[in-house]
């Protein structure tokens, strides 16, 4: 296996305000993106190694990570056809538990094996199951992380119908805004019900998380929630042991995978976007 070595021109460019002090030195935070992916999924099995083109689905989401020039990236794989399927490209892989509980403690667990000396200070932990994401949205997220107040970062997008309010599947955030800018804010909670009641704009989250590494040190080793168990949101555990979340607002949200009708959209998306970089 072998790491990914990129320029860096977004760390000097947008996240350099992430600064950290260590043994009275200053230095720039360092950025790894971690995608779990297990193959056990309810609506889609397999669906890492799902077919998109000729590679499988977790190859493109590998890409898009790439793409957003951060810095390394990892895959927290649940099972071993996942490390095997990536093998060819070279890419970082470690082998988690398939049992452990979210995304985030898969990432976590890959982390601890990948960098047990903690030399990375900023966790994205993308999700395995996003092959159309934008790289500009995994930078915008990481860029919260400039207010040095904020312990984990995520993304969100207007709600446009309200059939989309109304499914379950669709994650709502309510967000209390910053007097300075709307489009960004700080999450009070998360439901799968239409949150909050009034005159705000619904919000739907996208399901990407930018960790400072002491916010994931203390996630993973903070028992789940009852929030968490009832509405089945992992984000609620943060929020539960007083971890903030700040939230950007974007124009739309990626595509997530979770049925075949949803892959077949991905293979029509990333064919119209291979056309038009062609």
């Amino acid at each position: 296996m072998s790491t990914f070595v990129f320029s860096n021109p977004f760390l000097f460019r947008v996240a350099l305000p992430l600064i950290l002090r260590r043994k009275d030195k200053r230095m720039v935070a360092k950025t790894i993106i971690v995608i779990p992916a297990r193959m056990s999924s309810s609506r889609l099995p397999g669906k890492p190694l799902a077919d998109i083109h000729g590679e499988p689905m977790i190859v493109h989401v590998l890409r898009r990570g790439k793409e957003a020039d951060l810095g390394p990236i990892l895959v927290a794989a649940g099972d071993p056809e996942i490390a095997d399927a990536l093998s060819p490209i070279g890419a970082n892989v470690v082998l988690t538990d398939p049992n452990l509980p979210s995304g985030s403690d898969r990432s976590h667990a890959a982390l601890s094996v990948f960098d047990p000396g903690g030399d990375y200070d900023i966790i994205v932990n993308l999700q395995g199951d996003m092959p159309t994401i934008e790289p500009s949205m995994i930078r915008k997220a990481v860029a919260v992380l400039a207010d040095p107040s904020v312990d984990i970062a995520t993304l969100a997008t207007p709600i446009s119908t309200p059939a989309e309010a109304a499914r379950p599947a669709v994650v709502k955030l309510a967000m209390e805004p910053s007097v300075r800018d709307l489009s960004n804010g700080r999450a009070i909670y998360f439901s799968r019900w239409p949150v909050p009641h009034g005159s705000l704009k619904l919000l739907h989250h996208i399901g990407i998380y930018v960790y400072r590494r002491a916010a994931l040190n203390r996630f993973v080793a903070a028992p789940t929630s009852a929030l968490e168990r009832s509405e089945k949101l992992e984000q609620l555990r943060a929020l539960a042991i007083g971890l903030s979340i700040g939230v950007a607002v974007v124009d739309t949200a990626p595509l997530g995978v979770d049925t075949q009708e949803d892959l077949w959209e991905a293979r029509r998306h990333l064919a119209l976007r291979t056309s038009t970089s062609s």
